[in-house]
């Protein structure tokens, strides 16, 4: 059992988890309100509480609730949990209007950097050559393979993520959570292709399955 120092008082990561999966939960409701209305839609329609609610709510208070028992004190929980809260608004945008906003994107690419350089990252620490390939090389590999398939076939958004996740997490972990998003992809398309959901020609945008990986390239052991 982990015990994290908090304003002089010793909690345990168990009771930690427990206030940050609450808090996360809240924070994952806020956001999809937001993602509901902002950027307005053209018609200035708001969405009501649907499963796209219950989604970003479980992934919100299932990934900050996770964090005390995979970091090691509570300035990673901060580091980490912030960027959490960050993922979990970009998973509500892009639920609801398929976009990831440069204005929260663009700021995470900046302070990912940041914490690269300063070596305040323990998943990148003393690495930070992996890091910027990876920031760098993944996107940009992403990028070049989708030309072929015309405009539109990966989001900018998309990318711009992939950059901050490369300099937070690193290169195996980035890869690792770039497969895990693929395969999350794949199973969710194949069910709704099956249930007939959907057909080959909807799209489904990748971005809650590519943050669905960078949650995974934070919080599992490589």
């Amino acid at each position: 059992m982990t015990t994290f120092e908090l304003g002089g008082l010793a909690v345990d990561d168990r009771s930690l988890a427990a206030v940050l999966g609450v808090a996360g939960a809240a924070w994952g409701l806020v956001a999809d309100r937001i993602g509901a209305r902002w950027p307005a839609h053209d018609d200035g329609s708001v969405r009501p509480i649907d499963w796209r609610t219950l989604v970003v709510v479980l992934l919100g208070g299932v990934s900050l609730a996770a964090l005390p028992g995979r970091v090691a004190d509570l300035g990673q929980v901060m580091l980490f949990g912030g960027y959490f809260l960050a993922l979990t608004l970009l998973l509500a945008t892009d639920l609801d209007q398929r976009l990831l906003p440069d204005v929260v994107t663009l700021p995470l690419i900046a302070v990912t950097l940041v914490f690269a350089v300063a070596g305040w990252s323990p998943l990148v620490a003393g690495q930070l050559g992996l890091a910027v390939l990876a920031a760098v090389a993944i996107p940009g590999f992403l990028f070049a393979v989708s030309i072929p398939f015309g405009e539109g076939a990966i989001g900018i958004g998309d990318l711009k993520l992939l950059v901050s996740v490369g300099l937070l997490t690193g290169l195996a972990r980035s890869i690792a959570g770039l497969v895990v998003g693929a395969l999350a992809a794949g199973v969710v398309i194949g069910l709704l292709l099956v249930l007939r959901r959907v057909t080959l020609r909807t799209y489904i945008p990748f971005g809650p399955f590519l943050i669905i990986g960078a949650f995974w390239a934070v919080l599992v052991s490589l």
